[in-house]
Protein backbone atom coordinates (compact mmCIF):
# COMPACT_ATOMS: atom_id res chain seq x y z
CA UNK A 1 0.00 0.00 0.00
CA UNK A 2 1.44 3.33 -1.10
CA UNK A 3 1.35 6.39 1.12
CA UNK A 4 1.28 10.05 0.20
CA UNK A 5 4.39 12.12 0.90
CA UNK A 6 2.80 13.86 3.91
CA UNK A 7 1.70 10.51 5.39
CA UNK A 8 5.17 9.05 4.95
CA UNK A 9 6.75 12.07 6.61
CA UNK A 10 4.39 11.84 9.58
CA UNK A 11 5.38 8.18 9.95
CA UNK A 12 9.09 9.05 9.76
CA UNK A 13 8.71 11.87 12.28
CA UNK A 14 7.08 9.49 14.79
CA UNK A 15 10.36 7.51 14.80
CA UNK A 16 12.56 10.56 15.32
CA UNK A 17 13.51 11.23 11.69
CA UNK A 18 13.90 14.96 11.03
CA UNK A 19 11.55 16.04 8.23
CA UNK A 20 10.72 19.13 6.22
CA UNK A 21 7.65 20.30 8.12
CA UNK A 22 4.42 20.84 6.26
CA UNK A 23 0.63 20.89 6.44
CA UNK A 24 -1.70 19.23 3.93
CA UNK A 25 -4.52 21.23 2.34
CA UNK A 26 -7.48 20.41 0.08
CA UNK A 27 -8.41 23.99 -0.91
CA UNK A 28 -6.52 27.21 -1.56
CA UNK A 29 -8.04 28.71 1.60
CA UNK A 30 -6.68 25.81 3.67
CA UNK A 31 -3.34 26.28 1.92
CA UNK A 32 -3.17 29.95 2.96
CA UNK A 33 -4.00 29.06 6.57
CA UNK A 34 -1.33 26.33 6.49
CA UNK A 35 1.27 28.78 5.17
CA UNK A 36 0.43 31.32 7.88
CA UNK A 37 0.66 28.64 10.56
CA UNK A 38 4.03 27.45 9.25
CA UNK A 39 5.27 31.04 9.27
CA UNK A 40 4.35 31.35 12.95
CA UNK A 41 5.84 27.97 13.92
CA UNK A 42 9.00 27.90 11.80
CA UNK A 43 9.60 31.49 10.71
CA UNK A 44 9.63 30.47 7.03
CA UNK A 45 8.59 33.20 4.59
CA UNK A 46 8.81 31.02 1.48
CA UNK A 47 6.76 27.86 1.00
CA UNK A 48 6.97 24.82 -1.28
CA UNK A 49 3.60 23.74 -2.75
CA UNK A 50 3.65 19.99 -3.50
CA UNK A 51 0.96 18.00 -5.28
CA UNK A 52 0.05 14.83 -3.36
CA UNK A 53 -0.34 11.91 -5.74
CA UNK A 54 1.03 8.36 -5.79
CA UNK A 55 3.69 8.99 -8.45
CA UNK A 56 7.22 10.30 -8.67
CA UNK A 57 8.55 13.05 -10.91
CA UNK A 58 5.91 15.54 -9.76
CA UNK A 59 8.23 18.51 -10.22
CA UNK A 60 8.74 17.70 -13.92
CA UNK A 61 4.99 17.87 -14.47
CA UNK A 62 4.53 21.17 -12.67
CA UNK A 63 3.34 19.64 -9.41
CA UNK A 64 6.01 21.19 -7.16
CA UNK A 65 6.40 24.98 -7.05
CA UNK A 66 7.93 27.60 -4.77
CA UNK A 67 5.73 30.37 -3.38
CA UNK A 68 7.43 33.55 -2.12
CA UNK A 69 4.29 35.22 -0.72
CA UNK A 70 0.90 34.32 0.73
CA UNK A 71 -0.76 35.43 -2.50
CA UNK A 72 1.47 33.07 -4.48
CA UNK A 73 0.52 30.26 -2.06
CA UNK A 74 -3.13 30.91 -2.95
CA UNK A 75 -2.62 31.19 -6.73
CA UNK A 76 -0.25 28.22 -7.04
CA UNK A 77 -2.52 26.01 -4.90
CA UNK A 78 -5.44 26.98 -7.15
CA UNK A 79 -3.37 25.97 -10.19
CA UNK A 80 -2.29 22.59 -8.81
CA UNK A 81 -5.48 21.45 -7.04
CA UNK A 82 -7.78 19.66 -9.47
CA UNK A 83 -5.21 19.46 -12.26
CA UNK A 84 -4.43 16.22 -14.11
CA UNK A 85 -0.76 15.89 -13.22
CA UNK A 86 1.23 13.95 -15.81
CA UNK A 87 4.62 12.62 -14.70
CA UNK A 88 7.04 9.98 -16.06
CA UNK A 89 5.31 7.51 -13.69
CA UNK A 90 1.68 8.17 -14.71
CA UNK A 91 -0.35 7.48 -17.83
CA UNK A 92 -0.82 10.15 -20.49
CA UNK A 93 -4.06 11.12 -18.74
CA UNK A 94 -2.24 11.76 -15.46
CA UNK A 95 -3.67 11.77 -11.95
CA UNK A 96 -6.08 14.26 -10.41
CA UNK A 97 -4.53 16.27 -7.58
CA UNK A 98 -6.88 16.30 -4.59
CA UNK A 99 -4.45 17.61 -1.97
CA UNK A 100 -1.32 19.74 -1.75
CA UNK A 101 1.36 19.79 0.92
CA UNK A 102 2.39 23.27 2.05
CA UNK A 103 5.98 22.79 3.23
CA UNK A 104 8.55 25.07 4.81
CA UNK A 105 11.51 26.31 2.78
CA UNK A 106 14.59 24.48 4.08
CA UNK A 107 17.11 25.73 1.51
CA UNK A 108 17.90 28.80 3.59
CA UNK A 109 21.33 30.53 3.44
CA UNK A 110 23.92 29.84 6.14
CA UNK A 111 27.55 29.12 6.94
CA UNK A 112 27.80 26.03 4.74
CA UNK A 113 26.54 24.92 1.33
CA UNK A 114 23.46 22.71 1.20
CA UNK A 115 23.87 19.21 -0.22
CA UNK A 116 21.43 16.54 -1.40
CA UNK A 117 21.70 12.76 -1.05
CA UNK A 118 19.63 9.73 -2.02
CA UNK A 119 18.68 7.03 0.49
CA UNK A 120 16.28 4.10 0.52
CA UNK A 121 15.64 1.00 2.65
CA UNK A 122 14.34 -2.11 0.93
CA UNK A 123 14.67 -5.88 0.73
CA UNK A 124 17.50 -7.38 -1.29
CA UNK A 125 15.61 -10.35 -2.73
CA UNK A 126 18.75 -12.17 -3.86
CA UNK A 127 20.10 -12.40 -0.29
CA UNK A 128 16.86 -12.20 1.69
CA UNK A 129 18.22 -9.30 3.76
CA UNK A 130 17.19 -5.70 4.19
CA UNK A 131 19.61 -3.18 2.76
CA UNK A 132 20.17 0.55 2.73
CA UNK A 133 20.90 1.98 -0.72
CA UNK A 134 22.41 5.45 -0.79
CA UNK A 135 24.18 7.90 -3.08
CA UNK A 136 25.74 11.33 -3.14
CA UNK A 137 23.57 12.08 -6.19
CA UNK A 138 20.37 13.15 -4.44
CA UNK A 139 17.44 14.88 -6.12
CA UNK A 140 18.00 12.89 -9.36
CA UNK A 141 16.38 9.80 -10.83
CA UNK A 142 18.24 6.97 -9.11
CA UNK A 143 17.67 4.78 -12.20
CA UNK A 144 19.58 7.34 -14.28
CA UNK A 145 22.38 7.44 -11.70
CA UNK A 146 22.59 3.62 -11.74
CA UNK A 147 22.82 3.63 -15.53
CA UNK A 148 25.31 6.45 -16.01
CA UNK A 149 27.40 6.49 -12.80
CA UNK A 150 26.85 3.17 -10.97
CA UNK A 151 29.99 3.69 -8.86
CA UNK A 152 28.17 6.51 -7.04
CA UNK A 153 25.58 4.10 -5.58
CA UNK A 154 26.44 2.30 -2.34
CA UNK A 155 24.61 -0.44 -0.47
CA UNK A 156 24.76 -1.64 3.13
CA UNK A 157 23.15 -4.97 4.03
CA UNK A 158 21.74 -5.59 7.51
CA UNK A 159 22.17 -8.92 9.26
CA UNK A 160 18.67 -9.79 10.55
CA UNK A 161 20.09 -11.49 13.65
CA UNK A 162 21.98 -8.32 14.68
CA UNK A 163 20.01 -5.46 13.18
CA UNK A 164 21.57 -2.21 11.98
CA UNK A 165 24.87 -1.61 13.80
CA UNK A 166 26.33 1.81 14.75
CA UNK A 167 29.46 1.22 12.65
CA UNK A 168 27.26 0.78 9.58
CA UNK A 169 25.61 4.16 10.18
CA UNK A 170 29.05 5.75 10.49
CA UNK A 171 30.20 4.00 7.29
CA UNK A 172 27.24 5.46 5.38
CA UNK A 173 27.94 8.98 6.68
CA UNK A 174 31.62 8.60 5.74
CA UNK A 175 30.85 7.40 2.20
CA UNK A 176 28.60 10.43 1.74
CA UNK A 177 31.59 12.64 2.47
CA UNK A 178 30.24 14.16 5.69
CA UNK A 179 32.17 15.36 8.72
CA UNK A 180 31.61 17.15 12.02
CA UNK A 181 28.03 17.92 13.02
CA UNK A 182 26.62 16.71 9.69
CA UNK A 183 28.37 13.35 10.19
CA UNK A 184 26.75 12.85 13.61
CA UNK A 185 23.38 14.02 12.31
CA UNK A 186 23.53 11.53 9.43
CA UNK A 187 24.29 8.57 11.70
CA UNK A 188 21.21 9.43 13.79
CA UNK A 189 19.13 9.90 10.64
CA UNK A 190 20.13 6.52 9.18
CA UNK A 191 19.43 4.67 12.44
CA UNK A 192 15.99 6.27 12.87
CA UNK A 193 15.11 5.69 9.21
CA UNK A 194 15.88 1.98 9.44
CA UNK A 195 14.00 1.72 12.73
CA UNK A 196 10.92 3.25 11.04
CA UNK A 197 11.20 0.81 8.10
CA UNK A 198 11.68 -2.24 10.31
CA UNK A 199 8.96 -1.46 12.86
CA UNK A 200 6.29 -0.66 10.28
CA UNK A 201 6.87 -3.85 8.25
CA UNK A 202 7.33 -1.73 5.14
CA UNK A 203 8.62 -2.93 1.79
CA UNK A 204 10.15 0.41 0.76
CA UNK A 205 11.26 3.68 2.33
CA UNK A 206 12.76 6.06 -0.22
CA UNK A 207 13.99 9.56 0.64
CA UNK A 208 15.05 11.64 -2.35
CA UNK A 209 16.48 13.99 -1.49
CA UNK A 210 17.94 13.69 1.98
CA UNK A 211 19.08 17.26 2.62
CA UNK A 212 22.09 18.59 4.49
CA UNK A 213 21.02 22.11 5.36
CA UNK A 214 23.30 25.15 5.53
CA UNK A 215 23.54 24.66 9.31
CA UNK A 216 24.41 20.94 8.97
CA UNK A 217 21.03 19.44 9.86
CA UNK A 218 20.01 16.25 8.05
CA UNK A 219 16.37 15.92 7.04
CA UNK A 220 13.94 14.16 4.71
CA UNK A 221 12.66 16.63 2.12
CA UNK A 222 10.58 14.03 0.29
CA UNK A 223 9.35 10.54 1.11
CA UNK A 224 8.05 7.51 -0.72
CA UNK A 225 6.70 4.81 1.58
CA UNK A 226 5.23 1.47 0.53
CA UNK A 227 3.68 -0.66 3.27
CA UNK A 228 3.49 -4.44 3.00
CA UNK A 229 -0.20 -5.34 2.54
CA UNK A 230 0.45 -8.76 4.05
CA UNK A 231 1.51 -7.15 7.34
CA UNK A 232 -1.40 -4.73 7.71
CA UNK A 233 -3.11 -7.10 10.15
CA UNK A 234 -0.35 -6.13 12.60
CA UNK A 235 -0.82 -2.41 11.92
CA UNK A 236 -4.56 -1.86 11.81
CA UNK A 237 -4.07 1.89 12.30
CA UNK A 238 -2.34 2.04 8.90
CA UNK A 239 -5.41 0.79 7.00
CA UNK A 240 -7.05 4.22 7.29
CA UNK A 241 -4.08 5.76 5.41
CA UNK A 242 -5.18 4.12 2.16
CA UNK A 243 -6.34 6.65 -0.45
CA UNK A 244 -8.58 4.78 -2.89
CA UNK A 245 -8.81 7.87 -5.10
CA UNK A 246 -5.23 7.12 -6.17
CA UNK A 247 -6.08 3.60 -7.30
CA UNK A 248 -7.86 2.34 -10.40
CA UNK A 249 -11.62 2.27 -9.52
CA UNK A 250 -12.03 -1.12 -11.18
CA UNK A 251 -9.19 -2.62 -9.13
CA UNK A 252 -10.70 -1.19 -5.94
CA UNK A 253 -14.08 -2.74 -6.78
CA UNK A 254 -12.47 -6.11 -7.57
CA UNK A 255 -10.60 -6.03 -4.26
CA UNK A 256 -13.89 -5.55 -2.40
CA UNK A 257 -15.14 -8.81 -3.93
CA UNK A 258 -11.93 -10.69 -3.13
CA UNK A 259 -10.76 -10.78 -6.76
CA UNK A 260 -7.11 -10.26 -7.68
CA UNK A 261 -7.44 -7.85 -10.60
CA UNK A 262 -4.92 -5.71 -12.48
CA UNK A 263 -6.06 -3.63 -15.45
CA UNK A 264 -3.93 -3.79 -18.61
CA UNK A 265 -4.08 -2.17 -22.05
CA UNK A 266 -5.36 -5.01 -24.20
CA UNK A 267 -8.38 -6.44 -26.03
CA UNK A 268 -8.90 -9.91 -24.49
CA UNK A 269 -10.39 -10.19 -21.00
CA UNK A 270 -9.05 -13.03 -18.84
CA UNK A 271 -10.67 -14.92 -15.99
CA UNK A 272 -8.44 -17.59 -14.47
CA UNK A 273 -8.02 -19.41 -11.16
CA UNK A 274 -4.44 -19.24 -9.91
CA UNK A 275 -1.78 -16.60 -10.55
CA UNK A 276 0.57 -18.97 -12.38
CA UNK A 277 -2.13 -20.16 -14.77
CA UNK A 278 -3.18 -16.53 -15.27
CA UNK A 279 0.34 -15.59 -16.39
CA UNK A 280 0.48 -18.57 -18.74
CA UNK A 281 -2.96 -17.65 -20.14
CA UNK A 282 -1.79 -14.11 -20.89
CA UNK A 283 1.19 -15.59 -22.77
CA UNK A 284 -1.17 -17.76 -24.83
CA UNK A 285 -3.34 -14.73 -25.67
CA UNK A 286 -0.26 -12.82 -26.79
CA UNK A 287 0.92 -15.73 -28.95
CA UNK A 288 -2.54 -15.96 -30.52
CA UNK A 289 -2.30 -12.36 -31.71
CA UNK A 290 -4.29 -10.69 -28.94
CA UNK A 291 -3.34 -8.57 -25.96
CA UNK A 292 -4.54 -9.31 -22.42
CA UNK A 293 -6.86 -6.60 -21.10
CA UNK A 294 -6.40 -7.63 -17.49
CA UNK A 295 -4.97 -10.05 -14.95
CA UNK A 296 -7.86 -11.60 -13.02
CA UNK A 297 -7.49 -14.46 -10.56
CA UNK A 298 -10.88 -15.59 -9.19
CA UNK A 299 -9.22 -17.93 -6.70
CA UNK A 300 -10.17 -21.47 -5.77
CA UNK A 301 -13.89 -20.82 -5.19
CA UNK A 302 -15.18 -19.78 -8.60
CA UNK A 303 -18.87 -19.76 -7.60
CA UNK A 304 -21.65 -18.00 -9.54
CA UNK A 305 -21.48 -14.77 -7.53
CA UNK A 306 -17.71 -14.33 -7.95
CA UNK A 307 -17.84 -15.29 -11.63
CA UNK A 308 -20.69 -12.83 -12.26
CA UNK A 309 -18.81 -10.00 -10.58
CA UNK A 310 -15.66 -10.90 -12.51
CA UNK A 311 -17.60 -10.72 -15.79
CA UNK A 312 -19.10 -7.35 -14.87
CA UNK A 313 -15.67 -5.93 -14.04
CA UNK A 314 -14.12 -7.21 -17.28
CA UNK A 315 -17.01 -5.85 -19.36
CA UNK A 316 -16.52 -2.33 -17.97
CA UNK A 317 -13.49 -2.15 -20.27
CA UNK A 318 -14.91 -1.10 -23.65
CA UNK A 319 -11.70 -2.21 -25.35
CA UNK A 320 -12.40 -5.89 -24.65
CA UNK A 321 -13.23 -7.81 -27.86
CA UNK A 322 -13.35 -11.31 -26.32
CA UNK A 323 -13.24 -13.01 -22.92
CA UNK A 324 -11.23 -16.15 -22.22
CA UNK A 325 -12.10 -18.17 -19.12
CA UNK A 326 -9.37 -20.68 -18.27
CA UNK A 327 -10.09 -22.76 -15.17
CA UNK A 328 -8.20 -25.76 -13.84
CA UNK A 329 -10.52 -27.84 -11.69
CA UNK A 330 -8.29 -29.10 -8.93
CA UNK A 331 -9.70 -27.74 -5.68
CA UNK A 332 -13.05 -26.90 -7.28
CA UNK A 333 -14.86 -29.22 -9.73
CA UNK A 334 -15.20 -28.03 -13.33
CA UNK A 335 -18.95 -28.74 -13.45
CA UNK A 336 -19.52 -26.40 -10.48
CA UNK A 337 -17.54 -23.68 -12.23
CA UNK A 338 -19.50 -24.29 -15.44
CA UNK A 339 -22.77 -23.94 -13.54
CA UNK A 340 -21.45 -20.71 -12.06
CA UNK A 341 -20.64 -19.40 -15.56
CA UNK A 342 -24.11 -20.32 -16.85
CA UNK A 343 -25.85 -18.70 -13.86
CA UNK A 344 -23.67 -15.58 -14.11
CA UNK A 345 -24.36 -15.25 -17.85
CA UNK A 346 -28.13 -15.48 -17.25
CA UNK A 347 -27.98 -12.90 -14.44
CA UNK A 348 -26.04 -10.44 -16.60
CA UNK A 349 -28.49 -10.90 -19.46
CA UNK A 350 -26.26 -10.82 -22.52
CA UNK A 351 -22.53 -10.66 -23.07
CA UNK A 352 -21.88 -8.85 -26.35
CA UNK A 353 -18.37 -10.19 -26.94
CA UNK A 354 -17.29 -13.78 -27.72
CA UNK A 355 -16.94 -15.84 -24.54
CA UNK A 356 -14.49 -18.74 -24.75
CA UNK A 357 -14.43 -21.15 -21.81
CA UNK A 358 -11.70 -23.72 -21.28
CA UNK A 359 -12.22 -26.02 -18.30
CA UNK A 360 -9.73 -28.78 -17.51
CA UNK A 361 -9.49 -31.10 -14.53
CA UNK A 362 -12.09 -32.84 -12.38
CA UNK A 363 -15.38 -33.37 -14.28
CA UNK A 364 -14.14 -31.39 -17.31
CA UNK A 365 -16.28 -33.40 -19.76
CA UNK A 366 -19.42 -32.91 -17.66
CA UNK A 367 -18.65 -29.19 -17.51
CA UNK A 368 -18.36 -28.97 -21.31
CA UNK A 369 -21.70 -30.77 -21.76
CA UNK A 370 -23.36 -28.44 -19.26
CA UNK A 371 -22.19 -25.34 -21.14
CA UNK A 372 -22.94 -26.78 -24.60
CA UNK A 373 -26.51 -27.65 -23.56
CA UNK A 374 -27.18 -24.33 -21.85
CA UNK A 375 -28.20 -22.65 -25.10
CA UNK A 376 -26.02 -19.66 -24.30
CA UNK A 377 -23.55 -18.04 -26.68
CA UNK A 378 -20.54 -19.63 -25.00
CA UNK A 379 -17.78 -21.43 -26.88
CA UNK A 380 -16.59 -24.36 -24.78
CA UNK A 381 -13.18 -25.98 -25.41
CA UNK A 382 -10.98 -28.45 -23.56
CA UNK A 383 -7.54 -28.00 -25.13
CA UNK A 384 -5.59 -24.79 -24.57
CA UNK A 385 -4.67 -24.65 -28.26
CA UNK A 386 -8.36 -24.64 -29.13
CA UNK A 387 -8.86 -21.70 -26.79
CA UNK A 388 -5.96 -19.86 -28.43
CA UNK A 389 -7.45 -20.44 -31.89
CA UNK A 390 -10.83 -19.11 -30.76
CA UNK A 391 -9.16 -16.01 -29.31
CA UNK A 392 -7.31 -15.45 -32.61
CA UNK A 393 -10.63 -15.62 -34.51
CA UNK A 394 -12.30 -13.17 -32.13
CA UNK A 395 -9.63 -10.46 -32.31
CA UNK A 396 -8.73 -10.77 -36.00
Amino acid sequence: MNLHEYQGKELLSSFGVRIQRGIVASTSEEAVKAAEKLNQETGTSWWVIKAQIHAGGRGKGGGVKLAKSIEEVRSISDQILGMHLVTPQTSSIGKVVNQVLIAEDVYYPGENETDEFYMSVLLNRSTGRNMIMYSTEGGMDIEKVAEETPHLIFTEEIDPSLGLQPFQCRKIAFNLGLSGTAFKEMTKFVFSLYEAYDNTDSSLFEINPVLKTSDDKIMAVDSKVTLDNNALFRHKDFVSLRDKREEDPTEVEADEYGLNFVKLDGNVGCMVNGAGLAMATMDIIKMAGGNPANFLDVGGTADAKRVEQAFRIILKDKGVKAILVNIFGGIVRCDRVAQGIVDAYKNIGKIDVPLIVRLQGTNASEAKDLIDKSGLEVQSVILLQEAADKVAEAVS
